[in-house]
């Protein structure tokens, strides 16, 4: 089917859905020139709306040409001025812009999508709220203007969020990012479902790429969607004072309607997933729940690159000493507290009430500068090295054990190949040389030798892109309730 559709269909349907985009590109860059914010703000003037009318339906045309015939709708879309906010979910697929064409409600996109050839053209044209996922001030500049919109009384354009910020395979919901709740507005829950026979709409890190999922969705006949809109979710009094709590509820209720489980895993855990660096993160890595801890505690690992430096220099001072719990909490300058309780036992191997705080500095490395591979081990040598600046096989496997968050791994293959000298100790300056030489080692050293059952490492995980091995979807709800995994044994 694949063949004859790629030889017949696939051309035309692909030509089709390109005409109708460059079609719109004339109208959607006419009506956007000159226009302010107080000119947005009212209500659109006669012309606008024929080119709203002819937009959605050029727009219309172009998922017709993509085998979406019937677009099934349930429920009904609730007015500006009753839920200025649409939150929408799972996230799974650049096809999830079908409700964005069908309704040109204002979305949150990357500041990067405006330059896009053609599709930025058409994306300024519903005034979306651009946002820079590498810069902090961004998203609280984004935040504000969200909710400046929101409370506006129905003046602007509902806003279409997708809170789970990065997309998924649609098996559960990942924890929702709080921006679209911090307003205390009214939400209207919008759920999305594409049941097709294949799956060939899922876009996500393991699996095929961009093209290739196009490629594949046009060469079938027929693609089924459905976007429910779901009652208008109005918040309490507890839940406009707390997003977090307000965001869980409103999971919980999309969930419901899914039918599918919730997991406390977030956009930030993907991106440490997805991280493109020499290690890789096996399945069985503590480095997630360890990063939830870190966020729990009320520290952003992508600010805390001061706070590394720090808490590495005064790991350094305590010259392998170990601390216990009150230590470790006076060292990281926070209370104790059930939190810090559960990161603290993911370190003690041992179970004696004490830790090597070197192992957290590592960790939280890990977490801050995921795809920076050398300079977490660069660190990590300053921080176990003798006064001549080498360390042993131990320290290199306490090291790497640290930096993918396993219980055992088996350093001995790749560490005879950097100690070329067979001096039994190595320096960085040695490693660094042999992993620039060997840009692969991981594959080559590491994971080649620890397949099997015992390790957790899976053999799929070596051929997934950027040399990400997890699927860390939960296999059911109850998996969260299973006790924390130390990063020792």
């Amino acid at each position: 089917q694949i063949a004859f559709m790629t030889l017949t269909l696939f051309p035309i349907r692909l030509f089709f859905a390109a005409f109708m985009m460059l079609l719109a590109w004339p109208f959607a860059f006419i009506a956007s020139m000159g226009s302010d914010e107080q000119e947005l703000e009212k209500p659109l003037s006669w012309w606008r709306k024929i080119v709203d009318i002819l937009l959605k339906a050029i727009m219309r045309m172009m998922w017709l040409a993509g085998g979406f015939h019937w677009i099934n709708v349930k429920g009904r879309r609730a007015l500006p001025a009753e839920a200025a906010i649409l939150t929408v979910a799972p996230h799974s697929s650049y096809f999830d812009a079908i409700p964005v064409t069908m309704t040109f409600a204002s979305i949150v996109m990357k500041a990067e999508s405006k330059d896009i050839p053609v599709w930025g053209t058409l994306i300024k044209y519903i005034r979306p709220v651009f946002v820079s996922r590498a810069d902090q001030d961004s998203r609280r500049k984004t935040v504000e203007e969200i909710k400046r919109r929101a409370q506006s009384g129905g003046k602007w354009p509902q806003i279409m969020i997708f809170p789970e910020g990065t997309c998924t395979n649609r098996s559960c919901l990942i924890t929702f990012k709080p921006g679209a709740f911090i307003p205390g507005v009214p939400v209207q829950p919008v759920v999305l479902r594409y049941p097709n026979k294949l799956d060939t709409i899922t876009w996500t890190w393991q699996g095929p790429g961009a093209f290739e999922i196009l490629w594949l969705t046009l060469c079938q006949f027929h693609n089924s969607v459905e976007i429910e809109f779901l009652p208008v979710y109005i918040p309490s009094e507890e839940e406009r004072k707390n997003p977090v709590l307000y965001a869980n509820n409103v999971r919980r209720v999309m969930a419901e309607a899914l039918g599918v489980s919730v997991t406390d895993y977030t956009f930030e855990d993907c991106q440490l997933a997805l991280a493109e660096g020499q290690l890789r993160l096996p399945s069985d890595t503590c480095l997630l729940e360890f990063a939830k801890l870190v966020r729990s505690l009320g520290l952003k690992p992508e600010t805390l690159g001061d706070d590394l430096d720090k808490y590495a220099a005064s790991a350094m001072k305590m010259k392998k000493e170990k601390v216990d719990l009150k230590e470790f909490s006076t060292y990281l300058e926070l209370p104790v507290s059930q939190t810090l309780e559960s990161m603290f036992a993911l370190f003690d191997e041992n179970e004696d009430g004490a830790i090597d705080i070197r192992e957290f500095v590592i960790a939280l490395s890990v977490v801050c500068k995921p795809s920076k591979t050398l300079e977490t081990i660069q660190l990590a040598f300053q921080l176990y090295q003798s006064e001549g600046g080498t360390v042993t096989e131990k320290d290199l496997a306490c090291i790497l054990k640290t930096a993918m968050g396993v219980s055992q791994i088996d350093v001995t293959h790749l560490f005879r190949a950097v100690d070329e000298e067979e001096k039994g100790k190595i320096t960085y300056d040695d490693f660094y040389t042999f992993a620039v030489s060997h840009p692969h080692f991981a594959e080559d050293y590491l994971y080649a030798d620890q397949m099997g059952a015992e390790s957790g490492l899976e053999i799929s995980s070596l051929s997934a892109p950027n040399g990400i091995c997890t699927d860390f979807s939960p296999d059911s709800s109850g998996d969260r309730k299973k006790p924390l995994q130390k990063k020792l044994n």
